[in-house]
């Protein structure tokens, strides 16, 4: 294989159509696994797929040695221009432990001046998933510079006590609608922000230059083209805790010819919108539906995470004082009424978007169900409508509600790698959600026997992009990394050609892609080529699976030198 990636390598640093064949692979053309051995590119068009094809002439031949090609993968939901800006400032993602993340904290504070942003921290690192601003300030004595860190799941912001000064925040601030300030015995803010709290340091942050964001961009397209990313849905395009609106980063990147990757915007529909109707013509005015950028749906963040109890549920959370601090029972945040939500979709739906909701809790979950019910009544059924309607994450889901799902033709879009015991389910979830509720998390595989149409995505930086760790863990429920050995609901597992399928096509579909997630003869070449079968594999060898070569819409975007693979 090392010759003819070798000979790639240089011109995938360009970004440039070429030509070249793959022979001696496996190929799983988006809906199954085909008996092709061969792929042939000419140009950056795919011009054969099939078994024992002859090889283009005088173009490189990688030989695949039984790897698998794929069309490229398309991340159904991430935050990638987000993720590019903390991978290059203060990414705290690497940090195995509390004290690796205080100490990569305390060589940034040291390097610089002004405001220290950056985030990556795992809520699972410290006590009751709340870091403190006392801990932060230990680093900085002279308490100088203000810090305003995210963490993973970019639900919550650690802050040091300059920050909540700048921002005016004490014992008798009162916490926003739909927000948490974490408080000590005495009332005291102590650090920690959820939700629309968090606006309340971040609308206080300089707002980043045009040269910093696309460079972000810039450092997001390069790390998933090297892990057979060709194109990702943008969860939050807007302005939201603290990050500035991406569309005018991509639609510079689109004037310059550098956007690579093909790109879905989902709008962000703000938390305090009270005119639904005037909010969607505002939304209107930036759509639009080109080769590679396109703004054809709108995001609604129904409601927070399990973590922090702000996933909306509907019995009160278990009281579990010792794990969270929150000794009150809550049944979590509902950011929009039902109400809202029928005027809103109807209205999103009217305006020619398609309908993308956050729901982690059983009961937003219902509410974006019964919402899209109702929509979908008042519309006489719209049998002949091409609505691409779904609901990301799906984390608790009563089994009652699942079979509603292919019902409605909303699709479920999964972000299958939180579906193991990692240190955050165990030490933050189970003990929160309790039993019964524990057994009703990510049931992908009833989803998948009722006939509901499924997409995957990473919601990158929250965890990693590699779309072999996610399919890992949906087929088999556990994954190495995991804090126990045993799966997570193993009757909800996924077979392997679902799980490729919903990271491609399915995933394609909800973007509304053109090419990127597809593999067809006469397309423009947009495929990936794994380092084996896994189909050949033994299940729990799937995360091994890394990514050798990447070519997207035609241009080829990476190749690992010598079989190497980079990221």
């Amino acid at each position: 294989m090392s010759t003819g990636l070798a000979a790639l390598a240089p011109l995938a640093q360009r970004g440039e159509r070429t030509s070249f064949t793959i022979r001696g692979a496996r190929v799983f053309d988006g809906r199954t696994r085909t008996s092709a051995d061969t792929v042939t590119v000419e140009d950056g068009v795919v011009t054969g797929i099939g078994s024992g094809l002859s090889p283009v002439p005088g173009a490189p031949v990688v030989e695949a040695a039984g790897g698998l090609v794929t069309p490229g993968f398309v991340d159904a939901h991430a935050h990638p221009v987000a993720a590019g800006v903390e991978a290059l400032s203060l990414d705290l993602s690497g940090c195995d432990s509390r004290a690796e993340t205080l100490e990569a904290v305390r060589r940034a504070l040291s390097a610089g001046s002004g405001w220290l942003t950056g985030g990556g921290w795992r809520m699972s690192d410290f006590p009751g998933g709340v870091p403190t601003a006392a801990e932060l300030d230990a680093l900085d004595p002279a308490s100088v510079r203000p810090v305003y860190l995210i963490n993973a799941d970019h639900h919550s912001a650690w802050v040091n006590t300059a920050a909540l000064r700048l921002a005016g925040i004490g014992r008798d601030t009162p916490a926003p609608p739909g927000g948490v300030i974490e408080r000590d015995g005495d009332g005291e803010p102590v650090g920690t922000l959820h939700e629309s709290a968090m606006d309340l340091v971040s609308a206080h942050l300089p707002a980043p230059a045009d040269a910093e964001l696309d460079a972000a961009l810039t450092e997001a397209q390069r790390r998933l083209h090297a892990l057979g990313v060709t194109g990702w849905n943008d969860a939050i395009v807007g302005e939201y805790g603290g990050m500035s609106d991406a569309l005018p980063v991509y639609l510079r990147a689109e004037a310059a010819g550098t956007l690579t990757m093909e790109v879905t915007c989902s709008l962000w529909w703000p938390r305090d919108v009270h005119d639904p109707e005037a909010a969607v013509q505002e939304l209107a005015g930036h759509r639009f539906d080109r080769e590679r950028l396109r703004t054809t749906n709108v995001k609604l963040m129904l409601d927070g995470i399990v973590e922090s109890q702000t996933a909306a549920m509907s019995a009160p959370y278990c009281r579990c004082e010792q794990v969270t601090g929150v000794a009150e029972a809550t049944t979590g945040t509902r950011y929009f009424s039902p109400a809202h939500l029928e005027e809103a979709f109807a209205a999103v739906q009217r305006a020619g978007f398609d309908i993308h909701c956050h729901a982690i809790g059983d009961r937003a979950v219902r509410d974006a169900l019964d919402a899209f019910a109702t929509l979908r009544a008042r519309s006489g059924g719209d049998a002949a409508a091409d609505h691409r309607h779904h609901i990301a994450h799906v984390q608790v889901v009563d089994p009652t509600d699942v079979p509603r799902f292919a019902q409605l033709g909303v699709s479920a879009n999964l972000q299958a790698l939180w579906a193991h015991f990692d240190e955050q389910m165990v030490e933050l979830n189970l003990p929160v959600l309790g039993g019964e509720r524990s057994r009703w998390q990510y049931p992908f595989g009833d989803m998948q026997r009722d006939g509901a149409h499924l997409a995957m995505g990473s919601d990158w930086p929250v965890s990693t992009p590699d779309p072999w760790q996610a399919i890992h863990v949906a087929v088999n429920r556990t994954h190495p990394t995991g804090a126990r050995p045993e799966p997570l609901g193993p009757d909800q597992a996924l077979d392997l050609t679902c799980a490729l399928r919903a990271y491609t096509t399915g995933s394609a579909h909800l973007g509304r892609t053109r090419t990127a997630g597809r593999l067809a003869v006469g397309a423009p070449a947009d495929l990936a080529l794994a380092s084996a079968d896994p189909f050949a594999l033994a299940r729990a060898q799937i995360h091994t699976v890394r990514n050798l070569l990447t070519v997207a819409g035609g241009r080829l975007v990476h190749a690992a030198p010598s079989g190497r693979t980079t990221q």
